[in-house]
């Protein structure tokens, strides 16, 4: 078992998150690097100079540091100086605290990773931890017990982080702009991406899991900026949910089963004759993969779905 100590703003949301990671065994939460003897939360409150900060024991055999510290940035905002969602003072600093010199390696190398993420400087400390005094007891586990509690950390984070976990290597190799389509529910810009024009035979493939989604042959040209499918390769291969994101529309999105990737949306203004529907799917959450390419990576069952175009 190994042992890191994350400050992440509210410890609430922090520790919820971060339990449900698979490979965490237990976490706590406590007041790290203030520089005072066993505060209280009132004396944090006040400004002792202590972050709010998780203790996270994990097994390293089921998840790295580095892994691990990857799906910890989804819930933070790292540019931002003691402050994290509504929470302000110096308590709600980000941070990553290590007690085994051999650590540190694996958090720069995140950290450095992490910044080419962003053009403002990041403001997460990292230093080995100092000291740390575990939190009163109503503090621990706060949300099982207040499920209406407040925290800052999104409802959809506690929702995903399974899915990103089982596919976090496959996140942290993505461009800045898949991430962003793929995880935080972007769009990429119409006519400016990829694939909306790409008709060439094969399947398109989920770019975080590569889990086949749609094939070539239900491609259709719409004219929207996007790629258009009439339909996936199966229904159950897609999650579909209600969006109200836009004020006065209703939209479905749509995302992969497996990764829960968010791949765009569908509508019902589709070509009559192909069902009516129109799947429009960023090009940022896809990898096409040619037919002639298809067996080496273990889709040949899907060739003859493919080769319908030609018959």
């Amino acid at each position: 078992m190994s042992t890191i100590y994350l400050a992440g703003g509210c410890f609430w949301g922090a520790e919820k998150y971060l339990m449900l990671i698979p490979g965490v065994e237990a976490t706590e939460v406590g007041f790290a690097n203030g520089g005072s003897a066993e505060p209280s939360y009132k004396d944090v409150c006040a400004g002792s100079g202590h972050a709010e900060t998780v203790k996270v024991d994990y097994d390293p055999s089921v998840i790295e540091l580095g892994d691990l510290l990857f799906l910890f940035f989804q819930i933070i905002d790292p540019t931002s100086v003691n402050k994290q969602g509504h929470d302000e003072g110096v308590q709600y600093r980000t941070g990553i605290y290590w007690t085994d010199p051999a650590d540190e390696a694996a958090v720069r190398a995140s950290l450095t990773e992490l910044q080419a993420r962003y053009a403002l400087p990041l403001a997460v400390e990292a230093t080995t931890l100092q000291e740390y005094y575990p939190a009163e007891e109503y503090h621990q586990k706060y949300l099982d017990k207040n499920p209406d509690g407040y925290c800052h950390v999104p409802l959809t984070s506690f929702e995903k982080v399974r899915a990103q976990a089982a596919h976090v290597k496959q996140l942290r190799a993505l461009s800045a702009e898949e991430f962003a389509v793929t995880q935080q529910d972007d769009t990429e810009p119409p006519f400016d991406n990829a694939l909306y024009d790409h008709f060439e035979p094969g399947i398109y493939v989920d770019v975080v899991s590569g889990q086949p989604l749609f094939v070539s042959t239900d491609k259709f040209e719409s004219g929207c900026g996007w790629p258009a499918f009439s339909k996936p390769i199966s229904d159950t291969l897609l999650t579909r949910l209600d969006d109200h994101k836009i004020a006065g529309r209703d939209r479905i999105e749509v995302r992969s089963v497996l990764a829960n990737s968010h791949l765009g949306h569908v509508f019902t203004d589709g070509p009559a004759e192909l069902g009516g529907l129109r799947y429009c799917i960023n090009s940022a959450s896809l990898r096409f993969v040619p037919v002639a390419q298809m067996a080496d990576e273990g889709f040949a069952d899907l060739i003859p779905l493919v080769e319908r175009e030609s018959a």
